[in-house]
């Protein structure tokens, strides 16, 4: 597995917990980064047939209140950085006729809130874009699909920041993995688009 993140440190440390991760730094929001790193991959690990874009750009506030900058940023995060990253995978995988490209979105994809005013947009725009992927990329034999989360990830940092929350608020990491997994292989006779994941109790 190749690893890709902005931070090197945090991208570093990644590789060392998981002996099978390869560590690169990469801001998806750059195309020539994102140019010059997939041509690193090809060189090192070969064409990829997994592509999982879960890098997300946020923020909070009206739109009276936000700076548009952060709109602009998040939307090259969000939106660019998942066409950068499909655009250089996407023709090998053509080209085999087979592949998967999951992307990692939430509840702001489908709502915008009125203090998600410089965040929802550009979730919205990510889903409807894996959408249009989808629909040229799937005759063609890669399954493209959109994963909302609807909840807050159970990671020490949440847990510390929510710390009064009861675990049913909380999603399990291992079992927001489970669910690429089982759309990575599901069969051809019946791909998903949308999937949606949330605790039980979560009240939506």
């Amino acid at each position: 597995m190749v690893a890709i993140a902005r931070s090197p440190d945090r991208i570093d440390a990644l590789a060392k917990e998981h002996s099978d991760t390869h560590a690169l730094a990469c801001d998806i929001s750059d195309e020539s980064q994102v140019r010059d790193m997939m041509t690193k991959v090809r060189e090192l690990y070969g064409s990829p047939n997994l592509l999982i874009h879960n890098a997300v750009g946020g923020g909070w506030g009206t739109f009276l209140e936000i700076d548009p900058q952060m709109l602009e940023r998040n939307f090259r995060i969000n939106v660019m950085g998942l066409l950068y990253l499909a655009r250089e995978l996407a023709p090998d995988m053509i080209r085999t006729g087979a592949g998967g490209i999951l992307v990692t979105g939430n509840t702001s994809s489908i709502r915008g809130k009125a203090d998600f005013a410089g965040f929802a947009p550009t979730k919205a725009a990510q889903r409807i874009l894996a959408e249009s992927m989808a629909r040229d990329l799937g005759p063609k034999g890669i399954h493209v699909a959109y994963i909302l989360i609807d909840a807050v990830i159970d990671v020490p940092r949440m847990r510390a920041r929510l710390s009064d929350a009861p675990d049913d608020f909380f999603i399990k990491p291992a079992a927001i993995a489970d669910e690429p997994w089982h759309i990575y292989n599901q069969d051809r006779s019946a791909w998903s688009f949308l999937s949606e994941l949330r605790p039980f109790g979560e009240k939506w």
